[in-house]
């Protein structure tokens, strides 16, 4: 079985052995020793953290295969970004270009440098091993987040971010890169995406045009990847979606991939899941059971697993009530799949 749980010190070699295998395309988990000791510092940090309003906390969690004890997946959510360290994006709008003598009326797609998603919570860090790679897992990694949002809201923005890796060949070129930031940055795709990655992003304000960029003076490689995201975070897009998120013309600005938003309270899993009592009997069984995903509810120990039951009379097994952290009549969230 596989089970969601907080990010501890006792997972750095884990944790490094995804940043590897990432192979340098995620800006979140780079492969920096301390850099992700960071990440569980802050974890832990935020876990402990009595908050009664969302600042700059961040948890991350992992994806634990219990029959060998390996991570082999990790995600994230940032309570909210851009509060402590600009966060950028390009909005993609129109500048309208007119002269009544020539009676022409232009309206060009350009590229506005911002920082409009500042004080957002954001989902992130979502990573899972190939090997591990199905719909009931992906649906594991990312919606267990949502469950803990569900449980403590008020700990996280009321708009809710995701950014989706752009388009990339298999050496991680991106088009979008080679074809504007290469020229101010003079370094390749994984340089920029690494310093980023490990909160160097001063250089990003020193060094970025400030000035709006028009979309037509883009190669066609890099207007085609505007807001297309690469090809195995499809899956992830479309789960996204359905949980209400959508694409309202905000790129990232090193690789144009597109940030999805919602509003918090309204995304699917938040405000379907259902809050129960468990039962917990060594004879489980019955006609309605379904997948569903299951947590715990509370926070240092939060836990998350995806199995059967019936969720109008929710029982469990003692040993998934163990690995679950859950005694009779405990609170439980519950959403199925």
């Amino acid at each position: 079985m596989l089970l969601i749980r907080p990010l501890t010190f006792a997972d750095l070699q884990g944790l490094e052995r995804l940043a590897v295998v990432s192979g340098g395309r995620m800006t979140t988990l780079p492969a920096n020793r301390d850099h992700l000791n960071e990440l569980i510092n802050r974890t832990r940090q935020s876990l402990r953290k009595e908050v009664t309003q969302y600042s700059d906390e961040s948890y991350r969690f992992v994806l634990e295969d219990q029959t060998n004890g390996e991570i082999v997946g990790v995600c994230g959510i940032d309570a909210s970004v851009g509060m402590n360290t600009p966060f950028y994006s390009y909005r993609v709008d129109e500048v309208v270009h007119a002269s009544s003598e020539l009676q022409i009326h232009n309206r060009i797609p350009a590229l506005h440098l911002c920082q409009d998603y500042t004080g957002s919570a954001r989902l992130c860090t979502l990573f899972l091993d190939k090997a591990y790679r199905t719909e009931e897992n992906l649906n594991l990694l990312s919606r267990s987040r949502m469950l803990f949002i569900a449980e403590y809201p008020e700990r996280f923005a009321n708009k809710l971010i995701a950014e989706l890796q752009g388009v990339a060949d298999s050496k991680n070129r991106s088009p979008f890169w080679e074809c504007l930031g290469r020229h101010f940055f003079n370094m390749d795709f994984a340089k920029a995406n690494y310093l980023t990655g490990i909160n160097s992003k001063g250089f990003i304000a020193d060094l970025m045009p400030h000035y709006p960029v028009y979309v037509p003076l883009l190669s066609d490689e890099a207007q085609a990847s505007l807001g297309q995201p690469r090809p195995d975070m499809i899956e992830v897009k479309k789960l996204l979606e359905d949980e209400g998120f959508s694409y309202r013309r905000y790129v990232d600005i090193f690789d144009a991939g597109p940030t999805l938003e919602a509003r918090t309270q309204d995304i699917r899993t938040v405000s379907l899941c259902k809050k129960d009592i468990i039962k917990i009997s060594n004879d489980v069984s019955g006609a309605n059971q379904v997948d569903v995903l299951i947590s715990n509810t509370e926070r240092e120990n939060f836990r998350c697993v995806v199995t059967k039951l019936d969720p109008q009379q929710p029982e469990i097994t003692t040993e998934l009530a163990t690995l679950l952290h859950l005694s009779n009549g405990d609170d439980v969230r519950i959403i199925s799949l």
